[in-house]
């Protein structure tokens, strides 16, 4: 059927090996960070009525109404996951995508350094304590 193939097979959604169709990643790796409410308010939307692929073809006015916004709130929330590289969109198709791995994110020593040497200690701690933040 034509319109039925991803627009990112490579990024088709798998079901994560938790119990849930949203994936604990979106927290643990801190995919939600800085996102804003209407952005999340959307990506749950679009995991919830997503096929197994994470294929979405509802309509702007249509989630518009649904989600009792107006045209402008719904395209800045779209841009919002684009950015993010959390769905993507060809009208009129959505697509939640699988999550990369989380950014690299240095720990305040690490950027603070000025270009000098960082211990590869250093480096792994910031990581494992959430991005050093």
């Amino acid at each position: 059927m034509r319109g039925r193939e991803p627009i990112l097979p490579q990024r088709r959604r798998r079901v994560p090996a938790q119990f849930s169709w949203v994936d604990h990643r979106l927290v643990r790796e801190g995919h939600i960070q800085g996102r804003s409410a209407e952005a999340l308010a959307l990506y749950l939307f679009l995991v919830t009525v997503a096929d197994a692929d994470g294929l979405s073809w509802y309509s702007e006015p249509t989630l518009c109404r649904l989600l009792s916004w107006s045209e402008a709130q719904l395209r800045e929330a779209r841009r919002e996951l684009r950015t993010a590289e959390l769905i993507a969109y060809r009208k009129p198709l959505y697509q939640v995508l699988d999550l990369s791995p989380a950014p690299i994110v240095l720990s305040r020593k690490a950027r603070s350094t000025g270009g000098e040497a960082v211990a590869i200690g250093d480096v792994l701690h910031g990581l494992l304590v959430g991005g050093g933040q």
